[in-house]
């Protein structure tokens, strides 16, 4: 694990709780650091603080993901207006934490990353019933495809019709889950479960914000919306 906090007792305070827990930590003072560090000895998972001297830790984002650089990213910020938590989901980071933080919600979200590094099992569970559940879904231990979408599950790509789309790991990660299930509401906890590993709790943005990042990638003029949201019980993929 990579962290950077310019912050010189909470870097060792983090070091040191992170090594209890069992995780090799390389700590580092600012975003200058953390990206010859990357580039050096690439992580399993980065901790980044977002206010770093120098290069922050936005830019460092923007960066490892410009290069191609998939690595999961958790955000510490002490920015709590939701725009400036956006701000780091734009430059690529999978999830964040809000200053002060509970080490153990730190945990957490570590390792609900972590576990998104390996493939993301098939969909289901709970969900509520509804949409066009006709939709053929099809599935091999390579792609998945339904409604115009493709993926290509090993490769970590994906299409709409012949356009290939950009997408973030959490991204990919919500479209598959979607796509497996296309036609079939699933409600709001059971996407919190599959993508996060845990609910955020009924006032988190964070599921909303994804839908939105997916919606225009998705979305093209002239052709149905993909993504559903049905009100009070959560989203559907299917095509109008």
């Amino acid at each position: 694990m990579l962290l950077a906090e310019d912050d010189r007792a909470i870097r060792h305070a983090l070091e040191r709780a992170l090594s209890l827990e069992g995780y090799e930590v390389t700590a580092v003072a600012d975003g200058v650091e953390a990206l010859a560090q990357a580039h050096k000895t690439p992580p399993d998972v980065l901790l980044l603080d977002v206010m770093m001297p120098g290069i922050d830790g936005l830019q460092v984002c923007r960066v490892l993901r410009a290069e191609g650089d998939r690595t999961p990213i958790l955000m510490l910020t002490a920015l709590v207006e939701t725009a400036d938590r956006i701000a780091g989901l734009d430059a690529g980071a999978d999830d964040y934490v809000v200053k002060p933080f509970d080490v153990e919600e730190v945990f957490a979200r570590l390792r609900a990353l972590l576990r998104r590094t390996s493939p993301v099992a098939a969909g289901g569970g709970s969900a509520a019933p509804g949409g066009d559940g006709g939709r053929e879904v099809q599935v091999s231990d390579r792609q998945v495809e339904a409604a115009g979408i493709r993926m290509d599950l090993q490769a970590r790509r994906a299409w709409r019709g012949r356009r290939e789309l950009e997408l973030t790991r959490t991204e990919f990660e919500l479209l598959e889950l979607l796509v497996r299930n296309a036609g079939i509401v699933l409600d709001h906890s059971t996407i919190y479960d599959r993508i996060w590993g845990y609910d955020f709790g009924p006032g988190s943005k964070n599921l909303a914000v994804y839908v939105g990042y997916l919606r225009r990638k998705l979305d093209e003029p002239g052709a149905p919306q993909l993504i559903h949201t049905v009100r009070g019980v959560g989203y559907v993929l299917r095509e109008d």
